[in-house]
């Protein structure tokens, strides 16, 4: 048979690519992924709402549903299978530290320390902050128009949230993703700035605003929206609130084969965990690599084709003129 025909039976894989999505928590609606009309998305660029976060490594997916047999008759034997319980578990290590890895790694609230204001007073989780500005009329989700003098707070390399104030209500809060949910009123204005994951890098300064090197997840501000300087990122241990997001993880096969792991609803399970990666060996004087420990709890959801609860899809898409 001709080489162009054939196909190794088991797919070679070099490393683990993954991509997460929020899920809408009001609506309690995970993000979809389609691998027929998905599937052969550029690497780089995965359709909209997912976000690439690159390579992973320690990528194991572990099921861990029971099943049980149903005992029939005198004396009692098996009649057939019945599952007592679905769950199953992912594990993982992400090779850099961003806010979406940390705020994945992490069991309750991911907050952005925003700048301080001057003389405030301190606090473990930053310092009461310096007074958000409001972008102008005509604002996109790469361009932040500011008056001459909101700009001028700003600087090249800095980071913006960009969000509305807290205003007293409970429930889920934060654009466009649950950053936290409230259970009774706070009296911080900036707290959903805090929680939000509307941030993005600014590349330039001048006089009428900002220029952002990335594009908000939010898209242009919303009305009522406003700015504040973020220096760096914060979560804590403990807290009753759980991250939820979609997860879709991808093997390329070296022929250019590709196996999708799809979970719809994937709740952080455990707290913050790194783990320390020596670089020289076991020289206790050495460089350590430090890299968060992801572990998620995959929750169910009903595949409306046939009313199943599901807890994973996984899709094999095989390489061109593959043998099946």
């Amino acid at each position: 048979m001709a080489a162009s025909w054939y196909s190794d039976p088991s797919p070679v894989t070099r490393r683990v690519r993954a991509y997460f999505a929020p899920v809408n928590r009001i609506a309690q609606t995970p993000v979809l992924f389609d691998p027929s009309q998905q599937g052969g998305f550029n690497l780089d660029s995965p359709p909209a709402p997912w976000i690439s976060l690159g390579w992973i490594q320690d990528f194991v997916r572990k099921p861990v549903s029971k099943s049980a047999p149903l005992l029939t008759g005198i004396p009692a034997s098996p009649q057939e299978q019945v599952r007592e319980t679905l769950q199953a578990q992912v594990t993982l290590q992400f090779l850099s530290w961003t806010k979406l890895t940390m705020a994945l790694a992490t069991g309750s609230q991911h907050m952005n320390v925003l700048a301080p204001a001057s003389g405030a007073a301190p606090a473990a989780d930053g310092a009461q902050a310096a007074p958000a500005v409001i972008p102008q009329s005509g604002s996109t989700s790469t361009s932040i128009l500011l008056a001459e003098a909101d700009a001028a707070k700003f600087s090249p390399g800095c980071i913006i949230a960009v969000d509305g104030d807290y205003t007293g209500q409970t429930g889920f809060v934060g654009t466009p993703v649950a950053g936290a949910y409230v259970r009774q009123a706070l009296t911080d204005v900036d707290y959903i700035r805090r929680v939000t994951f509307n941030v993005a890098l600014v590349s330039q300064v001048n006089s009428t605003g900002l220029t952002l090197a990335e594009a908000l997840q939010g898209g242009a501000p919303a009305a009522g929206a406003k700015v504040q300087a973020v220096t760096g990122f914060v979560d804590r241990e403990g807290g009753s609130f759980y991250q939820e997001w979609s997860g879709l993880f991808l093997m390329q096969g070296s022929q250019g084969e590709r196996i999708f792991f799809y979970y719809p609803r994937l709740q952080t399970m455990t707290g913050a965990e790194e783990t320390v990666n020596p670089l020289n060996g076991k020289n206790p004087n050495g460089q350590s690599r430090v890299q968060l420990k992801g572990q998620f709890m995959a929750l169910p959801v009903t595949d409306p084709l046939d009313g199943e609860r599901v807890v994973c899809y996984r899709s094999f898409l095989p390489a061109e003129n593959a043998l099946v």
